[in-house]
């Protein structure tokens, strides 16, 4: 059968099932979101073998991946209060009715995953889609492949198709997918890919939710406590090999204390990964040859002053960070997603905060500073999905923190209970009784417009 074909019977079997009601049962959404934690926990072994055989990550950092568990616990604990109709007022034009507000499942809808946390950015929305009462069709990213392989057995190990189902393949599954009806679709990776999701849901007029990325700038000014912020910010870069869309795209640095951070970086990178990071267990791969000649370009750029090597055949990039480098380098063009880190100089903070605004708004903006005053100048006068003070890529960790893009790094949140609003609609319930019906509101109106101008206007 063509896999169009498919598809389109698979989200057939989807309709039917959700039709059926079942999804909407808050006891069947709590044992499904158990299901899925119990086959996260039996399956770990299996889901650090797969993104330590796509990306080389080390055990620690693979239980990022696993940190889904903790949204399906949170989801379990708040989904009787999320799915509880929410009483409103009502206006004196309305009586003697009363209104609330009830939160219902879309229907069906599609999650892309990216490749650079191939499992937790795949479970993490599916979370949302089953607290909020829909069904599902997963997308894993064909780049990480043994991740891939994982996610799709333990859905089909542990759902019916017709509930929740992960496709595999490549660009040609990825075309046959988003060719179809859903009532939302999720898509976390690149601005690039993103344009196409997103033109391909129009034609149906089906929302979307974008996680995309961008040029997320660390500006530091002189103020820090320097030992700590130059650890955090080469944890927060060079995690993963840098391939996470928050890391620290470029360095924007108080020109007076620059070469004291650029040092500092340097004894932790070497305190991370030793002397020869190609070495150490703790570092991670790039994904794919591609991404790797991509990087290696980058190399060109400015001056090499920390790491710069390279092994094609191991498809190691060494933590690398770039000086004397320009605004108009091909390394400032785009979004880096691996282990390079520009770096910038500023004079006036007013001056660096113009040349963040003279670009697409950022996934995430970082600022290290003590200056209270100075971290609401940054806030007020910058706009980016989500901002850090004196850290890096923790803002993501949080349930309580809706996690998400602005402009060009994305539209729409998630984590906690911005999840399940996403994958829920609002419907406006109005109900009104038999046992009062005010003639004011209907003809004929002679002698009633100065009382209903009263009513609906106040004036």
């Amino acid at each position: 059968m063509p896999e169009s074909l498919q598809v389109e019977k698979l989200i057939q079997q989807q309709r039917q099932f959700f039709a059926t009601g079942q999804t909407k049962n808050v006891n069947f959404r709590r044992e499904q979101l158990q299901r899925l934690k119990q086959v996260i926990i039996d399956h770990q072994g299996d889901i650090i073998a797969g993104v330590k055989a796509d990306l080389n990550r080390p055990e620690f950092e693979a239980y990022f991946e696993i940190a889904s568990v903790s949204e399906v616990n949170y989801a379990i604990k708040h989904l009787k209060s999320w799915t509880k109709p929410k009483k409103v007022r009502t206006s004196l034009d309305q009586f003697p009715a009363s209104a609330q507000i009830c939160p219902e499942p879309l229907g069906i809808v599609l999650i892309i995953g990216p490749w650079n946390y191939p499992f937790q950015l795949m479970i993490s929305p599916l979370v949302g889609a089953i607290a909020a009462g829909n069904c599902a069709i997963l997308k894993p990213s064909e780049i990480a492949a043994n991740t891939s392989k994982v996610v799709a057995n333990m859905i089909r190990e542990t759902f019916d198709p017709a509930y929740i189902a992960a496709v595999e393949g490549g660009v040609e599954t990825s075309q046959a997918l988003l060719a179809q009806k859903f009532d939302h679709i999720f898509f976390t990776g690149g601005t690039k890919i993103g344009q196409i999701v997103m033109e391909a849901a129009a034609k149906n007029l089906t929302p979307v939710t974008l996680e995309l990325g961008g040029k997320s700038p660390c500006v530091v000014e002189s103020d820090v406590q320097l030992d700590y912020t130059a650890k955090r910010i080469a944890w927060g870069k060079f995690i993963n090999a840098g391939q996470t869309c928050i890391a620290p795209d470029y360095l924007l640095v108080k020109r007076e204390i620059k070469n004291d951070l650029l040092e500092k970086i340097k004894e932790n990178i070497q305190a991370f990964y030793g002397e020869n990071p190609e070495k150490s267990p703790d570092y991670c791969r790039i994904i794919s040859p591609r991404q790797f000649d991509r990087l290696a370009d980058f190399l060109q750029n400015g001056k090499v002053i920390i790491g710069g090597q390279t092994n094609p055949e191991d498809q190691y990039i060494a933590p690398t960070v770039l000086d004397q480098v320009s605004w108009d380098d091909p390394v400032m063009q785009e979004e880096i997603f691996g282990p390079i880190l520009p770096v910038l100089e500023y004079n006036d903070l007013g001056e660096a905060i113009s040349q963040i605004n003279a670009r697409p708004k950022p996934l995430a903006l970082y600022f290290f500073s003590k200056d209270k005053a100075k971290q609401q100048q940054v806030l007020q006068n910058t706009s980016s999905g989500g901002v850090c003070l004196n850290d890096t890529v923790m803002q993501f960790s949080g349930t309580y923190l809706p996690f998400g893009g602005v402009g060009e790094s994305g539209m729409g949140s998630y984590h906690g209970k911005a999840s399940f609003d996403t994958f829920s609609h609002y419907k406006s319930v109005l109900k009104n009784t038999f046992w009062i019906d005010l003639q004011l509101r209907y003809a004929p109106y002679k002698g009633k417009v100065y009382l209903i101008k009263k009513i609906l206007t106040g004036l």
